[in-house]
């Protein structure tokens, strides 16, 4: 990724600025910003319900961001999330602001053996890598046999995007299934963003006002400029139907013949 790519703006610069911008106006706006963009309290409460995540669950959140999801997680139902996530501003982040485990890593190649993990999930980040397959393997891998996997996908309901945002991919709805089956993922459930809870008056309100100190003091950068552009462009997409959210409970297929160097 070059110093002028969207996404390093989005998930790496603007995710430091967050962090100093909840120093700013205190703790209670941590969770809401930190979850801006990956799904409403009732999103993250439907997926934890699909993939039966409950007190003691040692979770991977793979390209967790800022540690919005996995934080929740471990408020509301105890579980042991570790994150990893590539964009080192966001891990320092995540660390500032919740403490968490987190290492610095591509989620094409995580630095964890096989069947490490509980569950896993993943949201907001399929739909920005070309290749999906090597993420999911990854995904796949480090999940006992029988463990949940979750996602949000943004999925693309037309052929072509009038617009396509740089650095995003949306998968077709047949895409993704074919995508999954590829990699040892049984769907268990799923359901439409649009179908669940949307976010509380406080949350927003939290989010906005997280969202309004950083373009205070970072409005004339021009990395806040591409980031607001990358976010408007997809909202745009997402208003219009042209991609929707999806919410995936999978289950991770026994392995045929595993060994513990698989």
């Amino acid at each position: 990724m070059s110093e002028r790519d969207p996404m390093v703006d989005e998930f790496d610069t603007v995710a430091a600025w967050t962090a100093d911008a909840v120093a700013v106006l205190g703790p209670d706006h941590a969770l809401p910003a930190a979850c801006r963009g990956s799904g409403s309290p009732g999103a993250l409460d439907w997926l934890a319900e699909a993939m039966g995540v409950s007190a003691g669950t040692h979770l991977l959140d793979s390209g967790a961001g800022v540690g919005g999801p996995a934080a929740y997680l471990a408020r509301t139902r105890g579980a042991r999330p570790v994150l990893a996530e590539p964009m080192v501003g966001a891990c320092r982040a995540a660390r500032r602001l919740f403490g968490s485990p987190v290492v610095a890593a591509d989620g094409a190649r995580l630095p964890f053996g096989a069947g490490t993990f509980d569950s896993a999930w993943s949201l907001g980040v399929l739909c920005t890598l070309e290749d999906k397959r090597s993420y999911l393997r990854e995904l796949a891998r480090v999940v006992r046999d029988g463990g949940a996997v979750g996602l949000l996908v943004y999925t693309r309901t037309v052929e072509e995007l009038p617009d396509q945002p740089e650095g995003n991919w949306f998968p077709s709805r047949a895409e993704l299934v074919a995508d999954l089956e590829a990699c040892a993922l049984s769907v268990l459930d799923e359901v439409p963003l649009a179908d669940v809870p949307g976010t509380p008056e406080d949350w927003q309100r939290a989010a906005d006002a997280v969202e309004a100190e950083v373009e205070r003091v970072h409005g004339e950068d021009p990395r806040w400029a591409r980031a607001a552009e990358q976010e408007e462009t997809i909202g745009s997409l997402i208003e219009d139907g042209l991609v929707v959210g999806v919410l995936v409970g999978c289950r991770r297929e026994a392995r045929a013949g595993a060994t513990a160097t698989d």
